[in-house]
């Protein structure tokens, strides 16, 4: 899009930082640095991309398990951005189908500094006018239902246990769409709400999954899957479900076996089974595991190991990826992938569940879940769209 055609993201002037983690106290003083974004035919390794350009910026995350101080001056940390596609690439799966917006990048680094007096951010025009079209699925609740009895076939043959199928959804818009995106953040249930944005595209979250989180020498990850109306009835529904509770216990098994690969030996653990947690409209179930940090373990190793999260891929990883490439007509884009904030001693990224995102004339919102041998097709069509169901409806509302 021309800087000077219709409105739309990469004609907009700066907007708040309200990156998902983002220290809060420093939210009001940051200013961006530089950026680092990365697509397939850049070639390279994304993961080891992203850490020599933040090594390039003072942010040395090569050892994770070395204690570090927050620095009040000079560069604060950074936002990462991890798309499925990218996270894919990480760990050698097939790329699948071509992403639906390829205005967004697949991974983007964006460094923060402290700036005393930092340019404040631009608020949309008054009178903006905003208008959002009709949603268009990119295939029909016939085709979600066949891709569920696709992977049931798969597992009665052996081949996976679990995999998670994702639909996508498109609507055209007019006007500023950064205000509605941002509201995504106040959704409740909404642990990583923010938003992060480039030229041409943008990317709003109001996800409550915790993909990676790194602190106090400990790594964490607190896997969702299991999903009920958030009724009295539907989390008695949840907690006695013997199908949620099973596919449940699958992915915190992938997991754990994810940490072990970065962790001390004999330190991962399930700190938390099965709680049963809101988002919007919705319970849904959560696990914590966590274990110590190995020594020697860097932000490149650390995304190749989590990244694509277990909860909506499936297992085991490699087997389910294969399957959501062949199945899937197109691409997760900004859905599924990893959103958040990397620092000296701290890392906490949001898998990128709930999330909705922008180019120059579209929003794009993706929802799916976890197939299992006892999954009904109909049921998984209509969970998909329950999901999605409170970003759509706050868009509408501008």
């Amino acid at each position: 899009m021309r800087k000077n055609g219709p409105t739309g993201v990469e004609a907009l002037p700066r907007p708040l930082i309200d990156v998902p983690g983002v220290p809060p106290s420093c939210r009001s003083v940051l200013a961006e640095r530089d950026r680092y974004e990365w697509r397939p035919a850049d070639g390279g390794d994304p993961a080891a991309l992203a850490e020599e350009f933040l090594a390039g910026h003072g942010l040395d995350l090569t050892e994770l398990a070395r204690p570090a101080t927050h620095r009040p001056t000079g560069v604060c940390g950074a936002a990462l951005y991890v798309s499925a596609a990218a996270g894919a690439q990480m760990v050698g799966a097939p790329p699948g189908a071509a992403t639906p917006a390829p205005a967004l990048p697949e991974l983007a680094v964006v460094v923060y500094g402290h700036e005393p007096f930092p340019t404040p951010p631009a608020g949309p025009a008054r009178g903006a006018r905003w208008w959002l079209g009709d949603w268009r699925e990119s295939w029909t609740a016939r085709q979600h239902a066949d891709a569920v009895t696709a992977v049931r076939a798969a597992i009665g043959r052996g081949d996976v246990y679990q995999v998670n199928v994702v639909g996508h959804a498109a609507a055209r818009y007019l006007g500023d769409p950064r205000p509605a995106l941002s509201r995504l953040g106040a959704l409740p249930g909404a642990r990583y709400g923010g938003t992060l944005h480039g030229a041409g595209w943008a990317i709003g979250c109001a996800s409550p999954e915790t993909l990676v989180e790194v602190t106090g020498g400990r790594v964490i990850t607190r896997p969702i899957k299991g999903t009920r109306p958030a009724t009295a009835a539907g989390r008695r529904e949840l907690l006695a479900s013997a199908k949620e509770r099973a596919e449940h216990v699958m992915i915190v098994d992938l997991e754990r076996n994810d940490l072990a690969r970065v962790a001390r030996t004999g330190s991962v653990r399930v700190d938390e089974l099965f709680a049963v947690r809101r988002w919007c409209d919705l319970w849904q179930a959560e696990s914590t595991v966590s274990a110590a940090v190995a020594d020697g373990l860097g932000l490149a190793d650390l995304l190749r190991a989590t990244c694509p999260g277990g909860s909506v891929t499936g297992a085991p990883k490699l087997a389910a990826l294969a399957h959501i490439a062949a199945l899937e007509p197109v691409g997760r884009g900004a859905g599924m992938g990893a959103l958040g904030w990397v620092g000296p001693g701290r890392i906490d990224l949001g898998l990128t569940i709930r999330t909705v995102a922008a180019d120059a004339d579209r929003l794009h919102v993706w929802a799916g879940g976890g197939i299992t041998w006892d999954s009904d097709p109909d049921a998984e069509v209509a969970e998909a769209a329950a999901k999605a169901a409170p970003l759509r409806a706050l868009l509408a509302a501008g």
